[in-house]
């Protein structure tokens, strides 16, 4: 492979923001919910590289042969792989993808192809496009993809603020992350935070059942819970990005709750075969993305609440997890349900792509 701009390649970064940004010259796209993915094609050689610079060829089969037809000869094309269904983004099956065994990646690729949703051209031809302003890389991508395969999309573009709005509005219940904002003379920064994203937020209260130790000392991450209407408290994600001091401060405050905790605790005979026997989701379980991640974790007698910010709930879980806002000694764990929790109504995926693009 021989091209203007060679992997790995990382992905070009946005800052989080509470509002849709107003100012000239920014335009909007809505914010997938998938993996981030660099398409790198010179002639028959495909390859799909990750946020992490992890290759994600193997795990998607049919979209090396998608993009072989879809994608001009010689190009680097910046977008996001996605399951589509009639009801939305399935980030939770797209997950299942990533299997170490071929046989089980060619049966997926099969039974759940994914769909790429270009939205950057870094490089075409003999040309390095990373420091044309993204106005000209766009236009640029609308005359060489071919987006009339049903599952290769190109992203939907407006200058309109109001439209945006519209978008994060409209659009979460088909699962979306929110929506991006980027100047129409923006390079394409490798690394950098040079746009902005704006994603939806609420909060649950959760149960603390358990805890992570952090790499460097003091708490990681809290393991969270919520009962469903047969009492049963299942594992929903967890809470995390703490500064040093506060990693320290919850190793004190969770010390009481760490006394006789494996003593009828409801994870207590967790394993990953359980989720498939009982249907009861609980922590564990190999990361796919880092397989060699210690993920053991410490269980606490399941007594405290925790109020948690998070995006949106897929498949039962709080995707890309939450953060803490306080504890909640006001609250009773048992009162800590799946019933308080908000679900957009679902929008099908055709009102903003078309007849083609859920197949």
């Amino acid at each position: 492979m021989d091209l203007p701009v060679m992997p790995p390649v990382k992905p070009m970064l946005a800052k989080a923001v509470h509002e849709v940004p107003r100012a000239p010259g920014l335009t909007y796209e809505p914010k997938w919910d998938g993996f981030r993915c660099v398409v790198f094609r010179d002639g028959d050689e495909v390859e799909l590289g990750s946020r992490n610079d992890r290759p994600l060829t193997r795990y998607f089969p049919e979209l090396v042969e998608l993009l072989r037809d879809a994608l001009p000869p010689r190009c680097v094309v910046d977008g996001e792989i996605v399951l589509v269904t009639g009801s939305g983004l399935d980030f939770e099956t797209l997950q299942n993808r990533l299997h170490p065994a071929a046989s089980r990646v060619n049966k997926l690729a099969a039974e759940t192809p994914a769909s790429f949703v270009a939205f950057d051209l870094l490089a075409l031809d003999d040309r390095d496009l990373t420091e044309t302003p993204f106005t000209e890389r766009r236009r640029l991508l609308e005359g060489v993809l071919d987006d009339g395969f049903a599952r290769v999309v190109l992203t939907p573009l407006t200058s309109d603020p109001d439209v945006a709005e519209d978008w994060f509005t409209r659009f979460e219940g088909a699962g979306f992350d929110g929506v991006m904002a980027k100047p129409g003379d923006l390079p394409y920064e490798q690394d950098k935070r040079a746009m902005w994203k704006v994603k939806h937020e609420r909060t649950a209260d959760c149960v603390v059942a358990g805890f992570r130790w952090h790499k460097d000392a003091g708490v990681g991450s809290l393991l969270l819970g919520l009962y469903d209407e047969d009492g049963v408290l299942h594992h929903v994600g967890v809470a995390s990005s703490f500064t040093a001091v506060r990693r320290r401060e919850l190793v004190d405050e969770l010390a009481p709750l760490r006394e006789n905790a494996v003593e009828g605790h409801p994870w207590r005979a967790w394993a990953e075969a359980q989720i498939e026997t009982t249907g009861q989701r609980v922590p564990g379980g190999q990361s796919r993305w880092s397989p060699q991640k210690d993920l053991s974790w410490e269980p606490v007698r399941a007594e405290l609440v925790a109020e948690v910010r998070y995006e949106h709930l897929q498949g039962g879980r709080l995707r890309h997890g939450g953060r803490l806002v306080r504890f909640r000694p006001d609250r009773e764990p048992a009162s800590c349900t799946y019933g308080q929790l908000e679900e957009a109504a679902p929008a099908e995926l055709t009102a903003l792509f078309g007849e083609g693009a859920a197949r």
